[in-house]
Formats: structure tokens, sequence, C-alpha cells
């Protein structure tokens, strides 16, 4: 082993593509802050043997997170959680608060509007319950 981090893992009987699981699990533990700003992820290489994966997963995995701004690489001294990911969760947090005046505006009773979102968390992140 190489030091994974203990949230990350392969399911890899999921339906849900493995570059696809790394991806959402360093942005759930960087948004809950179990990965704080600044924590340095494994190299790509030593993640895919502790994965078990080729290391084309785990690099679709990191540029998908570095384009999204969660993740930064910083050349030879390896890749961090961002500072930028506090800002994806206060924007996430603003939109969720958003939508439910906006669903109050509807009428929509408040666990018709839960339920709305957990559909629409399911159909975007499938495998993910």
């Amino acid at each position: 082993m190489t030091g994974t981090p203990p949230m990350i893992s392969v399911d890899h009987d999921s339906p849900t593509p493995p570059y696809e699981q790394i991806r959402a699990q360093v942005t759930a533990a960087a948004a809950s802050g179990s990965m704080p700003v600044g924590t340095r992820l494994p190299t790509v290489r030593g993640l895919a043997v502790d994965l078990g994966v080729a290391p084309g997963t785990v690099a679709k995995a990191y540029t998908e997170l570095e384009r999204a701004g969660t993740i930064e690489t910083r050349g030879r001294k390896g890749t961090f959680i961002a500072a930028s990911g506090d800002d994806h969760r206060e924007r996430a947090a603003e939109a969720a608060a958003e939508y439910v005046r906006a669903a109050a505006s509807y009428g929509i009773d408040p666990r018709e509007s839960v339920r709305l979102v957990e559909a629409a968390v399911a159909a975007h992140h499938p495998g993910s319950r």
C-alpha cells in the first residue's frame, strides 16, 4: 500500500465506473472536510496500485477533479485538495437555498421537495445508493 486515504475505495462490482467512484469520493471528502484543504493525495500510480485499477482510471478522475477545482496539482510536489472546493460547496448551498425558495413558491410540500432532490441525485449519480 502507498497510503490510500481510507475513504477512497473502488467497488469493482458496481455499475458505476471506477473513475467516477474515485471522483465522487474525493469530492465528498473535500466537501465534508474529512479531506481538508491542503490534504495531499496519492500519486496516480500509487492510488491505481492500491485500488487495483489502471493508472489511466485514476488520471481521468484526477483530471475531472482538477477541472472542477476540487484538487490542484503542484508539479513534482504532488496533488492536493484545493481551496476552491470550499467555494464550490458554498455555491451548492446557495443553489440549494434557491431551490427551496422556488419549490415553496410553487406550493410544493417540503417532503416532496426532498424527494425531488433525491431523484435528481440518483439520476445524476447512478449506483450511489
